[in-house]
C-alpha cells in the first residue's frame, strides 16, 4: 500500500514538463566608458571617484570619510574583524566597508560583488556606506556582457547599484532607506 505521499510524487514526476532550453542571448555591444557608467551611477544616488593609484586608497577614504570609525576591508588593516560567522548586531555598527568589485555596467551603474569579496553576505547592505573598488578595464557595456563574465567569478554574488533608496512612502525617493546610505565607487 503506497502513502499519500508516495503517489503526490509519483503524480508530481509524471506530468512533470519536458525540459526547455534557455535561448541564445546575443551580447549587444555598447558603450562601455567610465563616463557612462559615472553618468549612470550618479543618476541613481552613487558617486565615482577616479584614484591616483592604489596608493592613493586610504588617502581618499580619509578625505570622503573623515568620521569613519568602524571599518571593514580585506583591502587594508580593518578597525572590526569580519568574517562570514560575524553577527549581525557587530556588522550594523560598520561605518565604511571597503570591498573589491569585479565587473561594472555602464548601462546601469551596477558592481558585480562576489561573495568571496565581501567578508560576510550581509556587509554590502548592512554598513552605513560602502565602497567598492573597480579596476576601470572591467567595464562592459551591458548586464550581457557581464552575466557572460559571471561563470568566471565564483558563485554567489550580487549586483550592486547605487545606495539602497524607496520611494514608497508617500511618493518621496529616500535614499538610504533599507541599506548603505551611500555607494562609491573607486576606479583606477
Amino acid at each position: 500500500m503506497s502513502s499519500s505521499r508516495d503517489r503526490i510524487l509519483a503524480a508530481a514526476k509524471a506530468n512533470k514538463p519536458a525540459e526547455t532550453l534557455l535561448p541564445t542571448v546575443p551580447v549587444y555591444g555598447g558603450d562601455a566608458t567610465a563616463e557612462r557608467f559615472t553618468t549612470v551611477l550618479s543618476s541613481i544616488g552613487g558617486m565615482v571617484v577616479w584614484l591616483d593609484g592604489l596608493e592613493a586608497l586610504i588617502p581618499t577614504l580619509q578625505q570622503i570619510f573623515p568620521d569613519a570609525q568602524n571599518t571593514a576591508s580585506p583591502l587594508f588593516p580593518s578597525t572590526v574583524p569580519v568574517d562570514a560567522l560575524t553577527p549581525t548586531d557587530v556588522l550594523a555598527d560598520i561605518d565604511l566597508a571597503v570591498l573589491q568589485g569585479e565587473i561594472g555596467v555602464a548601462e546601469n551603474g551596477a558592481i558585480w560583488l562576489p561573495e568571496a569579496n565581501m567578508l560576510n553576505r550581509a556587509l554590502p547592505t548592512i554598513t552605513q556606506h560602502l565602497v567598492l573598488l573597480l579596476d576601470h578595464r572591467r567595464l562592459v557595456a551591458t548586464m550581457h556582457e557581464a552575466y557572460a563574465q559571471l561563470p568566471s567569478t565564483g558563485g554567489y554574488g550580487k549586483f550592486v547599484a547605487g545606495p539602497s533608496k524607496t520611494a514608497d512612502i508617500e511618493q518621496s525617493l529616500v535614499i538610504g532607506a533599507h541599506g548603505a546610505r551611500s555607494l562609491v565607487v573607486l576606479l583606477y
